[in-house]
């Protein structure tokens, strides 16, 4: 099997899981606990946290450990809206578990603005602007598409809102960004930030979001005096050491990574140039994935047929039923119905080889090539 559905999830590293193995039998202890065992446990949090806010240039209080970005974006949505609040901003482009929230919010008093979004995957900044006002509320801003990669300007975003409405938060869901670009929430200029381990090499069931200090956050579990009772419940010192760890890990092998992965992602394309394809995602967009649209071929046959070919990727948003939905990403940057229907998402890891991402290209190449000629 060759994996390229590395925006789902990536494999634990080897080096991370020793971490986390170390973690469990060294520091088993509950970190709240005064005795020996739970000090022991409570310097492995201490350490691990302020790993994680060097690598992501933010203070050891400001970062609370959650299971994912899914429940960071839900409390920073619900936890951080204003008692005042009349208006949310966001975008078409955000993942699902941002826009979730924000629709619930949506059908109580709150106005949601869906800003427009340009071809190449961009927020339309003028729109953008327009939808600011002058009440108070919040606004999301994706970091990195998980869909085309397409790369948003959220330090430009965020000084733009600062400046016409500071009565505005602002929250950046960066699940696909950190471990894989740099990431500095100090230069990012917003009020939080989410992120998950299972996307950069780390464990899953781990994340984080950092919150500014001067600001106020409204939990949405109660029952504990942990992380400052923002965020309570027995922290897991071996998943937030794995994080930590793999965080660390992909910081240093940032440049070098990104180069490999702009490697792996052309020789795959090149692998295309024959064969009867559209590219959804923008040239200037991450590296890690990309988005193809293949006419002719319908993108939940195309999934069954490369699975059985030794091929994972992804398409589309699963329902309920377990079939497939049309991308409501690339529906948002304009790609008609049919040519949704029919694009994939490939997505990459700097531990694979030119000669497996070839394999792979060369593969999806033949598999097309046959639906679209039997029609």
């Amino acid at each position: 099997m060759i994996y390229l559905d590395h925006h789902a999830t990536t494999p634990t590293r080897s080096e991370v899981l020793e971490v986390m193995h170390r973690a469990s039998v060294e520091a088993f202890g509950n970190p709240s606990s005064p005795h020996h065992v739970g000090k022991v446990a409570r310097q492995w949090l201490t350490s691990a946290l302020a790993e994680i806010a060097t690598c992501l240039d933010a203070h050891p209080d400001e970062i609370l450990f959650t299971s994912g970005a899914t429940e960071s974006n839900n409390l920073a949505i619900f936890g951080l809206m204003p008692d005042n609040a009349r208006q949310i901003i966001t975008s078409d482009l955000e993942h699902p578990c941002v826009l979730a929230p924000v629709e619930y919010l949506g059908k109580s008093h709150l106005t949601v603005s869906k800003c427009a979004i340009k071809s190449d995957g961009q927020l339309n900044h003028e729109d953008f602007i327009r939808n600011i006002g002058d009440q108070p509320g919040i606004s999301t801003l994706q970091l990195v598409n998980h869909e085309m990669g397409a790369i948003q300007q959220v330090s430009k975003l965020s000084h733009e809102i600062r400046r016409l409405n500071p009565q505005m938060v602002v929250h950046c869901d960066a699940a696909q960004g950190v471990g894989k670009i740099p990431v500095s929430f100090r230069q990012l200029h917003v009020d939080s930030l989410s992120a998950s381990g299972h996307k950069f090499g780390g464990p899953k069931g781990i994340g984080l979001l950092i919150v500014k200090k001067s600001l106020k956050l409204r939990p949405l579990l109660h029952g504990g005096h942990q992380q400052h009772g923002k965020r309570p419940g027995t922290e897991s010192v071996p998943l937030i050491c794995g994080l930590a760890s793999a965080l660390t890990i992909a910081n240093k092998e940032l440049t070098a990574n990104f180069a490999q992965v702009s490697l792996l992602k052309q020789k795959f394309l090149d692998c295309f140039s024959g064969t009867l394809h559209e590219v959804n995602s923008p040239t200037d967009g991450s590296p890690y994935v990309v988005n193809i649209a293949f006419p002719g071929c319908r993108a939940e046959m195309l999934l069954i047929k490369l699975d059985l070919a030794g091929i994972a990727c992804s398409a589309g948003s699963a329902c309920s039923s377990g079939s497939l939905l049309p991308s409501p990403v690339l529906k948002a940057i304009g790609v008609p119905l049919e040519k949704n229907r029919s694009s994939l998402r490939f997505s990459f890891h700097a531990q694979q080889s030119v000669e497996e991402i070839t394999r792979a290209g060369r593969t999806v190449a033949g598999i097309v090539s046959t639906m679209a000629s039997v029609g």
